[in-house]
């Protein structure tokens, strides 16, 4: 079997030597070359055409970001990203996602991490994964993203139906409802937070649900993504705490680490909940326990969403809520999929009702709700 072709980008030579020998072990994964910075980096993807890249954030010259970004515009190639663990990491990895990046590794201890091995297995599933993954051109930017501003252009230029506001997300944005008949639950993982941005920019400011999100990622980083989100939508979109009063308009995302899934209160109000049981199908937070945790809740319109990602959790749940009653189920389609894992899953379970391409699942969403 022709081993996949990977070029490794890091500006630190022991970087490159450290990822060039964990890669050598393994008959599914060949070095074709290294590049120190994002400039070099974009020519040897034109001149090799590597089946992969492992790409540094922090680089001189060129950074990571706008290397992958004139990847993604020129020679849409599958990019795995090298992330520090920390809090201007995981910012700047969330960005990497929403602009064309599959996935990305953190590491262990810092920009120069020497212990890299630790994270070996995860580093080689990551690869071969994101080199059988669908990939799509990405323009640039028109300048440099400074205030994070460029996902803005993604938004649709007609506003939904029932919509009343503008669209304008600088600001503080009005607080939802705490009565509403109708919730969404999203379930995602490779390749979810570009479609989490596609999803969530298509609902307006008064979207009469609330909607829950699983969204497979360690702890850190969905907080950066949640925030990342809420710039871009024009919908409240924040991470999930403990006890959260449920409102519409608002997007709810499982910290990683944690389950997320809903409870009553009184008659008629909902909270967030969160559980650090153990994990489902290897993953905490797990797409089938948030499903789960709706049937209940058959006095809800309950709309559930797989997208894109790897294996199959959520088919189950999605399956269940099916049966329970759930108004529509949605996978979303091969053609738009990084990965069509999960949602092939549920397709092939029987639970999902319609297949949409990823551009198509807000509106379909908002078209329900609004009848």
């Amino acid at each position: 079997m022709i081993p996949y072709r990977v070029l490794v980008v890091d500006d630190s030579i022991f970087m490159r030597k450290i990822i060039s020998d964990l890669l050598s072990g393994n008959p599914r994964l060949k070095v074709v070359d290294t590049a120190v910075n994002g400039a070099e980096a974009v020519e040897k993807v034109k001149q090799l055409k590597p089946d992969v890249v492992t790409m540094d954030v922090e680089m001189p010259v060129m950074d990571g970001l706008r290397a992958l970004q004139k990847i993604m515009a020129e020679h849409p190639t599958p990019v795995v990203m090298l992330s520090s663990l920390t809090q201007e990491g995981a910012a700047a990895t969330v960005k990497a996602l929403q602009s064309g990046a599959v996935d990305f590794i953190g590491k262990p201890s810092g920009s120069i991490s020497l212990d890299l091995y630790k994270v070996k297995l995860e580093l080689h599933q990551k690869l071969m994964a994101a080199a059988r993954s669908n990939v799509r051109p990405i323009g640039l930017p028109a300048q440099p993203d400074k205030k994070e501003s460029a996902v803005s252009a993604t938004k649709p230029a007609r506003r939904p139906p029932f919509s009343s506001g503008t669209g304008n997300t600088e600001g503080p944005k009005a607080e939802g409802r705490r009565h509403f008949s109708h919730l969404v639950a999203i379930g995602t993982s490779t390749g979810g937070p570009r479609a989490l941005q596609q999803v969530l920019s298509g609902f307006p400011a008064n979207f009469p649900a609330p909607i829950l999100i699983v969204q497979h990622m360690p702890p850190v980083f969905t907080s950066s993504l949640a925030r990342r989100l809420d710039s871009s939508s024009a919908i409240r979109v924040v991470e999930a705490e403990d006890g959260m009063t449920v409102r519409s308009g608002t997007a709810y995302i499982a910290p990683g680490g944690y389950h997320l899934l809903l409870q009553r209160e009184g008659a008629d109000q909902y909270r967030t909940r969160l559980s650090a049981e153990g994990t489902r199908s290897g993953h905490r937070p797990s797409v089938d326990v948030l499903f789960e945790s709706l049937l209940p809740f058959k006095e809800l319109k309950r709309h559930a969403v797989l997208m894109t990602g790897m294996g199959s959790d959520g088919a189950a749940g999605m399956l269940a809520l099916k049966q329970a009653g759930a108004v529509t189920t949605i996978a979303e389609a091969e053609e738009t999929c990084v990965v069509y894992g999960m949602p092939r899953a549920a397709v092939e379970r029987g639970a999902a009702i319609h297949i949409l391409p990823q551009q198509h699942i807000s509106g379909k969403l908002v078209q329900l709700i609004e009848t």
